[in-house]
């Protein structure tokens, strides 16, 4: 018994282990390879290296790429973390918490999308976990993998790509028929439409948390500046003492990286659902499976 509870508690330290592990290497790594710079510096993701690819091009690893896969490793610690030693009845904080997430995911799905998707509750918790904690990266001063255009465009075509698997659940010619809906001669407006979403999609979570990170950098070198301006003429450590920067870039941090960032996970996973449940044609799609459950 004493043994069972040694194992219990060695795994349960691993699995913190890999919830921390990873992003306290994003920091040394962040502190290790930033270049010195004076003022105010605002900059995309960092390239560590690259790697020589075929027909004479290269393949850059950056910071964007890094962040991700250890946001990823955090998140696996998480969930396996929250579900260990997981019974029948909850009986811990734990496995409370992890049927509460459970529960609310499976209810967004349910409350946004057609009974057809009653199953894409892992794939929206995915999305919201990834693209919020990846947003949170930056309250640790680290790059924001969705502070990168190529994260959000790569999540965008993804869900493209399932919003067309559903579309053609009725068939490449009703596919086709449905550009020419509510009338043929909005045929060209429909499929620019069809091809702006993913595009929409890539931008606006991008957008936000870009320009976030950039207002609290610009906020907080102007409270510095005016800091040294007001204080600057006073002799000894007063002087150089940044009061201004005290509470301010606390309070925008809230909200740019807090609040937008979880704002922004919530409406691309919301988006996710709509796009994707209403281009799926369900009455077609059950009609055609009449059809052919009666022809069999």
């Amino acid at each position: 018994m004493l043994n069972e509870k040694r194992k219990f508690l060695v795994i349960d330290v691993l699995l913190i282990a890999m919830m921390v592990v990873p992003l306290v290497f994003a920091m040394v790594l962040k502190v290790l390879t930033t270049p010195e710079s004076d003022g105010v510096n605002i900059t995309g993701a960092l390239i560590y290296f690259t790697i020589d690819m075929p027909f004479n091009t290269s393949l850059p690893i950056t910071e964007t790429q890094v962040n991700s896969w250890l946001v990823i490793i955090s998140i696996t610690g998480l969930c396996l973390y929250l579900t260990h030693g997981i019974k029948e009845k909850a009986d811990t904080k734990r496995q409370l918490a992890a049927e509460w997430i459970v529960e609310k995911c499976d209810g967004l799905v349910g409350e946004n999308m057609d009974k057809f998707f009653s199953n894409f509750a892992p794939f929206i918790a995915a999305v919201l976990g990834l693209s919020a904690f990846s947003s949170l990266m930056s309250l640790l001063g680290l790059f924001a993998p969705t502070s990168d255009i190529n994260t959000t465009a790569g999540w965008a075509i993804l869900v493209f790509i399932l919003i067309t698997y559903y579309k053609f659940k009725c068939g490449l010619p009703h596919y086709l028929k449905s550009f020419g809906e509510p009338v043929k001669l909005l045929a060209p407006i429909n499929i620019i439409s069809e091809f702006a979403t993913p595009v929409s999609m890539a931008f606006r979570h991008y957008g936000n948390v870009l320009s976030g990170s950039v207002i609290s950098v610009l906020v907080a070198a102007g409270l510095q500046g005016l800091s040294s301006m007001i204080l600057g003429k006073i002799p000894g450590f007063l002087g150089d003492f940044p009061l201004l920067q005290i509470g301010i870039p606390a309070v925008l941090s809230i909200y740019f990286d807090v609040f937008s960032g979880c704002l922004q996970a919530y409406i691309f996973a919301m988006l996710t659902m709509m796009y994707v449940s209403d281009g799926f044609p369900a009455e077609d799609y059950e009609k055609r499976r009449n059809k052919q459950r009666k022809a069999a």
